[in-house]
């Protein structure tokens, strides 16, 4: 494993910077020694493409933009958008060329207006929740953006900020992209805000208002404009950019679409978690607490990274499922459409503390309360713990839902800690069990996991009814949704039952000499299913017109080939996608002991 210096690594993370606030390092914008890595779990997985592919600075765009009366930089919300003006601005000059900026912000409506209109989404101000808005982006803008027009004096017109391709101009539209998390980052820091808001506001709200409103209006804008972009840009940088040319962007997409991916995974502490991360893991910044997960395909949160030149750029995963969904989904497009249904993260509470006993919403509950669409059916997968591991799981047989509300309610109101095994069935955890959560079991990660999380997508809709009487790690309270909560629990999944229904029981499907094909069987409600391919030497499997979703959790690496003869290699714990369009793949194994690989699909 590589370890990079501090020093070279503090020249890109601004770790002690007001622009974000965080103790992870912000990706490089150039891929070079030492942030390069031949072995072991990389955090900057790269789809490679051809030289001259992706351009870096501000003087290279500019040449671009210099060849057009007029140009529209439309882009995301989070994005330090003064900083690009300022960069652009200087490189124009220097060319002498006369600039007329427009800003989209001068023409949204007014703040509070736009408070007015996003508030019904936003639920109460003490609420983690809202409703995903069916507000549009247009909605936000007067009439004034619609009215502006090329100086005819100026060499060049530039509208700039989000929602610029709403104009009704006939001009090149170059996006700026930027990551999830490190709009996030940036929040916590307070150096954003969000759509038309006047100021930051607490981070809990300004990430609600971000997941529900923010970022379902520009993933739709961006989706309606995806076609007519010019050029995508990262600006996740706040010194500089990097870019590419939209037809190389869809050749790249279309190859991963139909071969095999990895997305760019990323890395919180949490008020439970754990040590296995931190210790197993080279290159990220072990100057926290502790890591509690790791967002290995959560893809609402998650990018795709190219790489040309040892130049990277970043875009949000739904690009590739706004242009190529059939593809990577195939038989089930036509239900998911562009929303990719299935999650992997994981859970570290190796040398951590427990998750909140919790549960998650009914479909027909997280559909008219949050208007999501499918909702938070979960399993987990035990990738490796300690000899007193331990998951929590269904009630007891004599579960009294009233005194079990009352105990729990008392014990927020008080502080008194309750004896939760009273209530909730606790379960010895071993390497490879399958423990299943559909939606309205009672549930929590034991001490002493690393939990991969296989999941439904959806992942913010945790009612947590009992913390442990413990502070996060900022020192306050965490929330506790105890009415949510009993909306929701199923009080039949207790005593024998849980084990019967519950607990995965594995079954050998296939078996020749130095292979074996294991159904771990999930519950009736989850729409996905997992297998465990463990091998020798090599296997091909084909898609059947599925995506299927992967991680090496037992042996060192193994190299997958795609039937297009794409070979990427994957270590231990990396999770990686390959899309229903790739046909056949192998997997080989390429470490002394025998490989195993999960597989999640869809039913």
């Amino acid at each position: 494993m590589i370890e990079i210096d501090q020093t070279s690594f503090n020249s890109y993370t601004g770790l002690s910077s007001e622009l974000r606030k965080t103790q992870q390092f912000l990706m490089p914008a150039q891929l070079t020694a030492p942030f390069r890595q031949a072995e072991g779990y990389n955090i900057y997985p790269t789809a490679v493409l051809e030289t001259g592919k992706i351009f870096s600075g501000f003087d290279s765009l500019v040449a671009f933009i210099a060849g057009h009366k007029a140009i529209l930089i439309d882009g995301y919300v989070g994005v330090f958008w003064e900083r690009i003006k300022e960069g652009l601005q200087q490189c124009l000059a220097d060319r002498g060329l006369n600039v007329n900026w427009i800003y989209t912000a001068d023409y949204l409506k007014d703040s509070d207006e736009i408070d007015r209109l996003v508030g019904p989404f936003l639920g109460e101000y003490s609420s983690v929740w809202g409703t995903r808005t069916t507000l549009s982006l247009a909605d936000l803008f007067t009439e004034g953006l619609n009215t502006q027009k090329p100086d005819a004096n100026s060499d060049v017109n530039i509208i700039i900020g989000p929602g610029a391709a709403l104009a009704d101009w006939e001009a090149p539209v170059i996006y700026l992209d930027i990551p999830k998390n490190e709009i996030q980052f940036r929040m916590r820091a307070g150096s954003i805000t969000n759509l038309g808001a006047k100021a930051p506001d607490e981070p809990f709200q300004m990430y609600k208002r971000f997941y529900f409103v923010d970022w379902v209006i520009l993933n739709n804008h961006k989706k309606a404009i995806l076609d007519r972009l010019s050029i995508i840009a990262d600006a996740q940088w706040p010194e500089t950019i990097n870019w590419m040319q939209q037809s190389d962007l869809v050749a790249g997409l279309s190859k991963l679409s139909a071969s095999v991916f990895r997305v760019r995974p990323w890395f919180e502490p949490g008020a439970w978690g754990g040590q296995w991360m931190k210790e197993r893991i080279s290159n990220l910044n072990n100057d926290v607490v502790n890591l509690a997960w790791s967002f290995e395909l959560i893809v609402p949160e998650n990018g795709l990274v190219f790489e040309s030149d040892g130049n990277l750029l970043e875009v949000s995963f739904d690009t590739i499922m706004f242009a190529n969904c059939q593809n990577i989904l195939g038989k089930h497009a036509a239900r998911f459409g562009d929303e990719f249904p299935i999650r992997f993260d994981f859970l570290d509470t190796y040398k951590g503390g427990n998750l909140s006993i919790q549960c998650h919403p009914k479909l027909k509950y997280i559909q008219e309360q949050f208007g999501e669409t499918i909702t938070q059916d979960e399993t987990y997968y035990i990738l490796d713990c300690d000899d007193n591991a331990s998951v929590y799981l269904g009630f007891q047989e004599d579960i009294d839902p009233v005194v079990y509300k009352e105990a729990l309610e008392g014990s927020q109101a008080t502080g008194k800690p309750v004896d939760i095994e009273q209530y909730v069935q606790v379960h010895s955890a071993k390497k490879h069990d399958l423990f299943l959560i559909p939606n309205g079991t009672v549930h929590s990660a034991g001490a002493g996991n690393l939990v991969l999380e296989i999941s439904a997508t959806p992942y913010i809709f945790t009612f947590k009814m009992y913390d442990w009487v413990r502070l996060d790690l900022d020192g306050k309270p965490r929330p506790i949704n105890i009415d949510h909560a009993f909306n929701n629990l199923d009080f039949e999944r207790k005593g024998e039952r849980v084990q019967q229904e519950l607990i995965s029981h594995p079954q050998v499907i296939e078996e020749t000499p130095g292979y074996r094909l294991v159904h771990l069987p999930t519950h009736k409600e989850h729409f996905y299913d997992v297998h465990r391919l463990e091998f020798d030497n090599s296997v091909e499997i084909n898609t059947d017109n599925c995506c299927h979703v992967l991680m090496l959790v037992e042996g060192n690496s193994l190299t997958v080939e795609t039937a297009d003869g794409v070979k990427m290699d994957f270590a231990y714990a990396e999770t990686f996608v390959i899309p229903a369009a790739a046909g056949t793949y192998r997997l080989t194994n390429q470490g002394k002991q025998r490989a195993k690989v999960i597989k999640a699909f869809l039913k």
